[in-house]
């Protein structure tokens, strides 16, 4: 496979990691939009959101994992005055790589409306 991700999961291609487990990976983003970005993606190949399976309890705790995650980081982050998780799906909706990832952003005050 050609996923960018993928390689980074699997050590082809290094990623300043800081947090990983059984489902998922998180790292540091190459190309920050505030003092903290990092990615939270799945080990598993999913290509976005609009790929996860309709009704598949796997796929429901491989989401609630991701959040879980995020929200870990950011306490982790001592992101305590606010943070902002995002999940670009497809090409309107601003996703680059096709691998499910959210962002998680903080360390500034976010604004609204975001793009």
């Amino acid at each position: 496979m050609d996923c960018i991700f993928c390689k980074i999961v699997s050590g082809e291609i290094p990623a300043q990691k800081v947090y990983e487990d059984e489902c998922c990976v998180a790292f540091a983003d190459i190309h920050p939009q505030a003092p903290v970005h990092l990615l939270v993606i799945p080990r598993r190949h999913i290509a976005s959101l609009a790929h996860m399976g309709n009704d598949s309890d796997e796929d429901k705790k491989l989401l609630g994992n991701l959040l879980w995650a995020a929200n870990e980081l950011a306490r982790r982050q001592k992101l305590s005055k606010g943070y902002r998780v995002v999940m670009n799906t497809g090409p309107d909706g601003g996703q680059t790589v096709d691998h499910l990832h959210l962002h998680l952003l903080g360390g500034r005050a976010m604004h609204w409306p975001p793009g």
